[in-house]
């Protein structure tokens, strides 16, 4: 039977209908939750208020962005009165760390602290205690505050790479660089994890993102193969899109102005690469305080980094502590770069693997090829030092491989004293090279004698514009001078051990010029009393304790006291001394070269 000519046009139309009903049905939906979200965070644009986290608590997501603050000014309305009201945080506020001060924990407290250590290697315990916003000293040189920024100024990204870092220290560093940042010039904060498997950075860690920065300023990226920390800031400064590259160590506070100062001069010349200053957060008690007097970075021969202060002409190049201080070498983790010319000059090595050497290679790499680096007393960041890494390493020598790669590319003839303390290396295959050698090129970088002539002066050249260097042997007893391995940065006796041959950089030392009886920054020191132990001290260039003549005739090194160097009766890993001088082979000594 044929159908009314209404039901065969209704049946016909009816996808259309469905179409069109559907379509409909979604708006409203769609108008609803745009509401619903707008009423939402209308309320925090016009209160400034968003939900506050005084302690480490990964809550479920409160606020959700979605379509609430559909355009960039509600964004940066929202964004100023968050900082606004961070910065009227109430000195009424008291609680555990308030002001820098140190937590102090009881009895039961300091017993969990101490089994968490070895893990966390740092007090967890006294972090977790600690509110994400907390007040901290403010440690500027007074000059600084009567500094004027321009009125423009280029935004930042903030890189902060972290592989199962406690949250608590993570979310405080992220914490006070948003607090203490100026809205128009806080670009990012890209959140980059190195493939962390600890379960509180997983889906917590995003629902208290979104919960505390509903305006996506937090860029969480995450990487699901482990890179290692050279890589993983690599694709940080891939993920960022900033107009300056701000790297933080995951464990760090921000203080006042710290950005302002960094983009400031930045933004005078990008050929600049800053380091703010470095303040201390005790690993014991949270403690916030001034990490010392000005300081800045050397190096050792065997690519390590150092803090050394500022030396007479440094010093006098600067007319007020609060002028930027010029620096051979940064530490790494901390620095700020116009993101363009990072990537002119080379980024990060990517033939470097993991951690290490990294640090020195674009400080080296920066001052030959046409920049500058410095430290600014203005911008100050803290930084829990920490004695161990809380993650693990691959089984291999990153830091002498990476920094053999250094040697090799920048270094020049001066990469021989990189394979006096590590003639391990020698042979050992360190990857390809060729990239960076041509990045060298094209860049016409200029000699690692430059540097160390036009940047970096000071630096002690073990077997340059010295009397003698190398092995100083007691021929009788085939013992030679030896730090018998100890940590060259504070004092320690002088000792002796069997002649290596060249094998071991411990007993390498220098005759300077000035009769300095040295190694890179520690000089042979004596009070001159008979029969006393021979120390390593810091080397202060005013002679006295630290002179010492060789007379190689007589084969005899003889103290500013009238003293001989003798080994007298002691044995190998012993420690030398000094004695009247009597002409005994236990007095004579020579050096492994002349010059």
């Amino acid at each position: 039977m044929r159908r009314p000519a209404v039901v065969r046009v209704l049946l016909k139309s009816l996808p259309w209908i469905l179409v069109v009903f559907l379509a409909f049905y979604i708006y409203v939906v769609a108008l609803y939750f745009l509401y619903s979200n707008q009423q939402r965070v209308s309320k925090y644009a016009d209160d400034g208020d968003h939900p506050v986290h005084d302690h480490l608590v990964l809550e479920p997501m409160t606020v959700e962005l979605s379509g609430a603050l559909n355009t960039w000014d509600k964004v940066m309305r929202f964004r100023r009165r968050r900082f606004e009201k961070a910065q009227k945080r109430s000195p009424d506020i008291k609680g555990p760390g308030e002001d820098g001060e140190a937590v102090f924990l009881n009895a039961e407290e300091e017993a969990e602290a101490s089994r968490l250590f070895s893990k966390e290697t740092f007090n967890v315990v006294a972090s977790n205690k600690v509110a994400m916003d907390r007040r901290i000293r403010d440690l500027r040189p007074p000059a600084c505050k009567d500094i004027v920024f321009p009125e423009k100024l280029p935004n930042a990204s903030i890189v902060i790479v972290f592989c199962n870092e406690a949250p608590s220290a993570l979310l405080r560093t992220a914490h006070s660089v948003i607090n203490r940042s100026p809205p128009h010039l806080l670009h990012e904060v890209v959140l980059l994890d190195d493939s962390s498997d600890r379960p509180e950075l997983g889906e917590d860690l995003e629902k208290y993102i979104k919960a505390t920065w509903p305006d996506n300023i937090v860029k969480l990226v995450r990487s699901t193969q482990r890179l290692g920390l050279i890589r993983a800031r690599l694709a940080g400064a891939d993920a960022a899109t900033g107009e300056v590259l701000v790297f933080l160590d995951a464990h760090c506070e921000a203080n006042e102005n710290w950005l302002e100062y960094i983009l400031a001069r930045i933004g005078e010349d990008r050929t600049r690469v800053i380091c703010p200053m470095i303040d201390a957060i005790s690993d014991k008690t949270l403690e916030y305080s001034n990490s010392g007097g000005l300081a800045v970075g050397g190096f050792t021969w065997s690519l390590h980094y150092t803090w050394r202060g500022l030396s007479e002409r440094e010093q006098k190049a600067r007319t007020s502590d609060a002028d930027p201080a010029k620096s051979p070498t940064m530490a790494g983790g901390l620095f700020a770069v116009e993101r363009k010319y990072f990537y002119d000059i080379g980024s990060y090595d990517p033939g470097m693997d993991v951690w290490g050497g990294e640090n020195l290679e674009i400080s080296f790499r920066t001052w030959m090829c046409g920049g500058s680096m410095e430290f600014l007393p203005c911008s100050r960041v803290g930084h829990i030092f920490r004695g161990a890494h809380p993650y693990t390493f691959p089984q291999k020598d990153t830091h002498g491989l990476n920094s053999k790669r250094l040697a090799e590319v920048w270094m020049d003839e001066y990469k021989r004293l990189y394979y006096l303390s590590r003639k391990d290396l020698i042979d050992k295959d360190a990857g390809d090279i060729s990239e960076r050698v041509e990045l060298r090129k094209r860049l016409n970088c200029k000699s690692f004698k430059w540097f160390l002539e036009n940047v970096y002066p000071e630096k002690f050249i073990p077997d340059e514009n010295v009397e003698a260097y190398g092995m100083v042997r007691n021929p009788a007893s085939n013992l030679c001078l030896d730090t018998l391995g100890k940590d060259e940065k504070s004092q320690f006796n002088v000792g002796l051990f069997f002649c290596q041959n060249g094998a071991s950089s411990s007993e390498v030392f220098s005759l300077s010029k000035h009769h300095e009886l040295r190694r890179e920054e520690m000089c042979m020191d004596s009070q001159g009393h008979e029969g006393q132990v021979v120390i390593m001290y810091h080397c202060h260039g005013l002679k006295g304790n630290q002179e010492w003549k060789h007379n190689r005739d007589a084969k005899t090194i003889i103290h500013s006291s009238g003293l001989c160097l003798d080994r007298a009766d002691i044995k190998s890993s012993g420690y030398v001394i000094v004695n009247p001088c009597t002409g005994s082979d236990s007095q004579k000594w020579e050096f492994e070269n002349y010059l």
